[in-house]
């Protein structure tokens, strides 16, 4: 099979287990370049439990049988910070807040550990940067507040698309898109690129 024709994304019965309990019973998916995917469904029902499994969370047991691909490489071989650096992202549902650390300082050392060489110039990071959030209409000083401390939950969300509109990901997972959204979030949503990184 070509790469042209190959698929971004191949799950093949996935079963996942915690502390025993089978929560994913035999789940199939192909995504494709291009698609996007909603997968909906109960509380309970295993979405936040496949999204964190594709990224490799060490919580859950993957049972034999399984199978995932991502661009044609078994993903269950990777560690999860090899996952993100093939070009997975995962938006959490409930993002963890990192005081002390900025956002600045968090996306310059995000886009290092993608750079092939390790290094990313921090002038070409402040130009990027800078461009990224006026053309996502996030307010300039953004950049100097700790990350997801005391940021209301559509300043959650404008982090997320800033992430992925800088670190321009191969797949995008999103687990609970809305959940704690505020008003001035979702009439931001239909600006810039905005939609396009949802």
């Amino acid at each position: 099979m070509s790469d042209s024709n190959q698929p971004l994304l191949e799950i093949k019965n996935l079963r996942v287990a915690i502390e025993g309990k089978e929560i994913l019973r035999g789940v199939d998916l192909v995504v494709n370049p291009g698609e996007i995917h909603a997968i909906m469904g109960r509380n309970g029902s295993g979405k936040s439990t496949m999204a964190n499994v594709l990224m490799g969370h060490p919580h859950y047991e993957v049972l034999e049988g399984s199978s995932v691909l991502y661009k044609g490489q078994d993903l269950l071989e990777l560690d999860t910070d090899e996952r993100a650096r093939r070009g997975m992202f995962l938006a959490f549902q409930y993002p963890m807040a990192i005081p002390g650390v900025t956002v600045a300082k968090f996306l310059h050392s995000a886009l290092k550990a993608h750079s092939e060489s390790g290094e990313v110039a921090v002038k070409d990071f402040r130009a990027s940067l800078k461009g990224a959030m006026e053309l996502l209409g996030v307010d300039s000083t953004f950049g100097n507040r700790y990350v997801n401390d005391g940021f209301s939950g559509g300043e959650k969300k404008r982090l997320e698309i800033l992430q992925m509109f800088m670190l321009e990901p191969g797949l995008c997972i999103l687990d609970e898109t809305d959940s704690g959204l505020d008003i001035d979030a979702l009439k931001a949503g239909g600006r810039g690129r905005q939609r396009d990184a949802l």
